[in-house]
């Protein structure tokens, strides 16, 4: 099983730079480089959210699951 990380995408569709949502979310630029690269483990909620309020977007289009 397979989570993809879609962050560059939403990043791209909202024309945002990672580090403007560094800012707006609080979390480090090396935190958001693990879980754009998909190298994170686990993602809290309050994170998620917050990124999701930063790009007004749902968890679904951050998220993706895809079968090996």
């Amino acid at each position: 099983m397979a989570i993809i990380v879609n962050l560059d995408v939403m990043l791209a569709k909202r024309k945002m730079s990672v580090t403007e949502l560094s800012e707006k979310v609080g979390i480090t630029m090396a935190n958001l480089s693990i879980l754009k690269t998909g190298k994170a483990k686990a993602i809290r909620f309050s994170t998620l959210e917050a990124i999701c309020q930063a790009l007004d977007c749902q968890p679904g289009d951050i998220l993706e699951y895809r079968e090996e």
